[in-house]
């Protein structure tokens, strides 16, 4: 009994409850918006340079709060840019970033945070701005009411 009791205490311990990953392929990502009905929320950034976008990541998306909500109404999706060697992106990776970002990204805006349908149609986008996680998580929903 107390190996079973504490089997199911490890394998909870072991596993996020609430946490949503970041998807990095938009076709992993699309699929899983189709398969849960749900929009895909895209974020341009440049991890290890960009000031906004550590600010937002930060302030906004490494918050409980927004990682609850983007659970229940989002697939997430990053596409990062980073500038450091240490932090490099496999050319794979690489590759598919610059398709995003030559589809939905086009001017070079970091961060750069877009709404699309499952169908991968753009329903808005923003950046960056002091605000609570609540404040941003109504900013993005005005895109999808």
């Amino acid at each position: 009994m107390k190996q079973v009791l504490f089997s199911f205490f490890l394998f909870f311990i072991g596993t996020p409850t609430f946490a949503q990953q970041w998807n990095t392929n938009v076709d992993i990502a699309t699929q899983k918006a189709v398969e849960l009905d749900k929009p895909i929320l895209l974020v341009f950034k440049g991890s290890d340079w960009c000031g906004p976008c550590i600010k937002l990541d930060r302030d906004v998306f490494s918050t409980d709060s927004f990682r609850t909500y983007a659970k229940g109404n989002f697939v997430l999706l990053e596409a990062d840019f980073p500038k450091r060697k240490k932090n490099a992106l496999t050319e794979e990776q690489q590759i598919h970033n610059n398709n995003l970002a030559d589809k939905y990204n086009p001017n070079g805006i970091f961060p750069l945070v877009v709404i699309l349908n499952n169908e991968g149609e753009k329903l808005g986008e923003t950046g960056y701005f002091k605000s609570s996680p609540s404040e941003y998580i109504n900013h993005l929903n005005s895109f999808i009411k």
